[in-house]
């Protein structure tokens, strides 16, 4: 019977590894060290995207400034050599003066464009058509209902365009001077309505006497 304790002590030991490897098949736990181990974390995939490229913005074109034709005065001749054309520029803004020296005048104002054309009006229907290329303006300009071609030339002073308003004696003075650029003088005083050959003026002071007064033209602008 003394036999018997070791003999039961290996069976109880028997029995006990064998209740450990059912309970590790049941639950699907190993005693390995493979099992315990964390699983292995997916390998990442590369991005074969290629990133899309900044989004561009055209740089803006400067605007264009506006700029009118330099101030300057124009003088010249009628096609036909009838008459006189003067025009006047001041930022932007044009006065001319058309004058046959006797009894044919007009007085026209209007705006010049960037480019250099003008279209000038006046009274009864005058108008004047020009364009500023260089030194000089061609142009049409129609008087009555009569249309003379002209080209006038840059004038540097004392030739240029000249004008004076005022009142001599009680009668309005209304006279225009055209001084080309030769020294020529074209021009009409018109007395309360009644136009006549003007006066020679000075055109270094624009002193003239109209009708036993001495008055004084000044150069005419817009």
């Amino acid at each position: 019977m003394k036999r018997s304790g070791p003999l039961f002590t290996l069976l109880a030991g028997l029995l006990l590894a064998l209740v450990m490897l059912s309970l590790n098949a049941a639950t699907g736990k190993g005693t390995s060290s493979y099992g315990n181990s964390p699983a292995p974390a997916p390998s990442a995939v590369p991005n074969t995207e290629k990133p899309s490229p900044a989004a561009t913005t055209a740089a803006p074109k400067p605007s264009r400034t506006a700029t009118p034709p330099p101030d300057a005065s124009y003088a010249g001749r009628t096609k036909d050599d009838k008459a006189s054309v003067a025009i006047s520029l001041k930022g932007g803004k044009a006065i001319a003066y058309f004058c046959d020296g006797r009894t044919k005048e007009a007085w026209l104002k209007g705006d010049v464009k960037d480019d250099g054309t003008m279209r000038l009006t006046g009274s009864d229907g005058a108008k004047l058509d020009g364009t500023l290329r260089g030194n000089k303006v061609d142009g049409t300009v129609t008087v009555r209902k009569q249309a003379w071609q002209f080209t006038a030339a840059k004038a540097v002073k004392p030739s240029g365009l000249y004008r004076a308003t005022t009142e001599v004696r009680g009668a309005k003075i209304d006279g225009g001077w055209i001084v080309l650029q030769d020294g020529r003088q074209v021009g009409i005083v018109d007395s309360d309505g009644e136009p006549a050959a003007a006066p020679p003026i000075d055109p270094q002071t624009g002193a003239v006497t109209v009708n036993g007064t001495e008055i004084t033209a000044a150069p005419a602008v817009p």
